[in-house]
């Protein structure tokens, strides 16, 4: 046998001792398996840094005069609080101070109340902040007999109807008739001095006056009627706030009056305007 296959049979032969060796270990050794049931988890809590914040309790409408019925504390995470929140720790007595104020932008249930939201007693501007351009906030008397028993609140849509007496000409002299027609549609309550009382046990919402966004002749037409008979207010349908691309619509006949300065004596005919003096 040649040297050179005596060496190829000795690596051969050492490679299968180790072969055999390394099987050997391998076969006496034992493998663990962890289950699921074994495995010990463990829990970590975060506990988030907060405070007390003054929210909305409820939908709050623009015009809304706020009672401390308004607001409610709620827990808020420190990490996104804004520094303009009212906090209960900065300000704990933020309930009594803003009783009284005015909502001048409308707010959601449990959202933080903000003095950009709100305009507080005394403070000047918050009228004209409602108002779109070129309109104006007219103010007339109201009553619950005059204004839906209080249903109507800021922000609602209300024809106004004036009832008055007309001076008519009869077969023989001049006569007098009560009259009632639709002065304004449409137009928008931006403001309503309430107060609250008890009909029969049961809380209402009343007011002494109502203010609404108009024209500059509209409100002329509104403090020509508020002197001429007595204005009674008609709750529309939310679904009809888009009416005149949601403007108020005067009567066009008693705008006619404002704008040519007025009649002294208007003459009905079978209840229809015929004529009118000078």
């Amino acid at each position: 046998m040649s040297p050179m296959r005596l060496i190829i049979l000795a690596v051969a032969l050492v490679a299968a001792v180790l072969a055999a060796f390394l099987v050997r270990n391998l076969a006496g050794q034992t493998t663990v398996v962890q289950t699921p049931a074994e495995t010990v988890e463990r829990i970590v809590e975060v506990e988030v840094s907060q405070q007390k914040v003054l929210v909305a309790k409820t939908d709050l409408r623009v015009g809304t005069l706020l009672t401390p019925d308004e607001f409610k504390w709620a827990n808020w995470p420190d990490s996104t609080i804004n520094p303009a929140y009212y906090t209960q720790e900065i300000a704990p007595d933020a309930m009594e101070i803003l009783t009284g104020s005015v909502v001048r932008s409308a707010m959601f249930a449990d959202e933080p109340v903000m003095p950009q939201k709100i305009v507080q007693k005394g403070e000047t501007g918050f009228m004209a902040a409602l108002l779109g351009p070129g309109k104006r906030a007219m103010t007339i008397e109201i009553s619950p007999e005059s204004a839906s028993a209080g249903f109507i609140l800021p922000d609602d849509r209300v024809d106004i109807i004036l009832t008055q007496m007309i001076e008519f000409e009869g077969d023989r002299d001049t006569q007098s008739q009560l009259v009632t027609s639709t002065i304004m549609e449409n137009a928008r309550v931006i403001a309503i001095d309430q107060t609250f009382g008890d009909v029969d046990g049961i809380p209402t919402l009343t007011g002494s006056t109502a203010t609404f966004e108009v024209s500059q002749v509209q409100a002329e037409l509104l403090a020509n009627a508020a002197r001429s008979g007595a204005l009674s207010l008609t709750l529309r349908s939310a679904a009809d706030a888009g009416f005149n691309e949601g403007e108020a619509l005067a009567n066009r006949l008693h705008l006619n009056d404002i704008e040519s300065g007025g009649r002294k004596v208007m003459i009905y005919r079978s209840n229809k305007v015929e004529a009118g003096g000078s």
